[in-house]
């Protein structure tokens, strides 16, 4: 226990790090953006402005300068958030590992993490995209449900996959990385949103990118912490 301890609060610390550096380079700038058409302050494309919404404009821009002390604390929180949400996954990968029962290092870790990225992440995401603040969604308590549902079938799958001998096994894996999707995730009637289709579509590529590469550097840090702290014989 206190090997998986050990591994999962270090390669879950460094793993949020990285996390969060991959977001403030990638995704934040995008939320950020979209935060400007969710309030709906985001001129149109074309508007000319008058003197007095120049002058407008002028007091948000100082209001904006002086909210600009908040921002360190809406990182800090979203450091701390990364960092936490990964000593999660971390436990629930490096416990695998070891119910497993199978050594380790970091190659192997790697393969450990994409298929974590698989099951938390490519899964659910077939059914829902990533969100940018604005967009149309369903609501929350459902979409939580389909996606808890989805990632659990998912792990159940893979697990039978790898660990599993037998035919009849494989096609009950295939079953469960197809029954979610066939009864669909749950989607708000499509009307238009505040968020252009082009900043969405960024978005959800680079989430895409940010949340492969997280997992790859959690499973690497976890197989090789794992087997780092290996009791001598």
């Amino acid at each position: 226990m206190q090997r998986i301890v050990m591994a999962a609060l270090l390669a879950g610390a460094l793993a949020g790090c990285a996390a969060f550096i991959l977001q403030m380079w990638q995704t934040t700038p995008l939320i950020l953006h979209a935060e400007v058409f969710e309030t709906g302050a985001a001129p149109a494309a074309g508007h000319s402005h008058g003197e007095g919404q120049t002058q407008a404009h002028s007091h948000d821009h100082g209001a904006q300068a002086a909210d600009d002390g908040g921002d360190l604390g809406r990182h800090g929180l979203s450091l701390l958030a990364d960092v936490v949400t990964a000593i999660g996954f971390g436990f629930l990968l490096i416990g695998a590992m070891a119910l497993s029962g199978r050594e380790t290092g970091w190659r192997g870790g790697i393969i450990w993490g994409l298929c974590g990225y698989a099951a938390f992440y490519m899964a659910p995401a077939f059914g829902m995209a990533p969100e940018l603040p604005g967009m149309v969604a369903a609501e929350l308590g459902e979409r939580q449900t389909w996606w808890l549902s989805t990632a659990a079938a998912t792990v159940v799958a893979l697990a039978l996959i790898f660990f599993v001998e037998g035919t009849l096994w494989k096609a009950v894996a295939a079953l469960l990385l197809v029954v979610p999707h066939a009864i669909g995730a749950p989607h708000q009637v499509m009307e238009p949103g505040n968020v252009p289709a082009e900043l969405a579509a960024q978005f959800a590529v680079a989430s895409l990118v940010v949340t492969g590469l997280f997992w790859m550097v959690l499973g690497g840090l976890g197989g090789y912490f794992y087997h780092r702290f290996q009791p001598a014989a």
